[in-house]
């Protein structure tokens, strides 16, 4: 992609490429497993940012979401740092219950 190979992660971390209601789209699951939610999303979002920048490249009709696991989204995206970095690198996002394997909010 543009002159660079992405290594995309495999596991708990992964990108999925689906269609939502006939938009294709993107997804970049985060499992925020380490002891601080803050350096989990500093990671997340250097990946999300190189991720998408590769798909305006490759698959421009393609939009890209960051799943974050339901407990993460309330307890580290509620507070203002968060809040404001997603709305200024505009992070679409999708909330997931892991435990039930459910979506449980799609933000855009």
């Amino acid at each position: 992609m543009g002159g660079t190979k992405l290594e995309i992660d495999l596991g708990a971390e992964r990108l999925l490429a689906a269609e939502r209601q006939g938009e294709k789209i993107a997804v970049e699951i985060k499992s925020f497993l380490s002891d601080s939610p803050l350096t989990d999303y500093h990671a997340a979002l250097g990946q999300f940012l190189n991720y998408r920048l590769a798909l305006e490249i490759s698959q421009p009709d393609r939009t890209l979401y960051l799943a974050i696991p339901l407990t993460v989204y309330d307890a580290f995206f509620q507070r203002e740092f968060a809040q404001l970095s997603v709305e200024r690198y505009q992070i679409k996002r999708i909330v997931y219950d892991p435990i039930n394997e459910v979506i449980t909010q799609w933000i855009n």
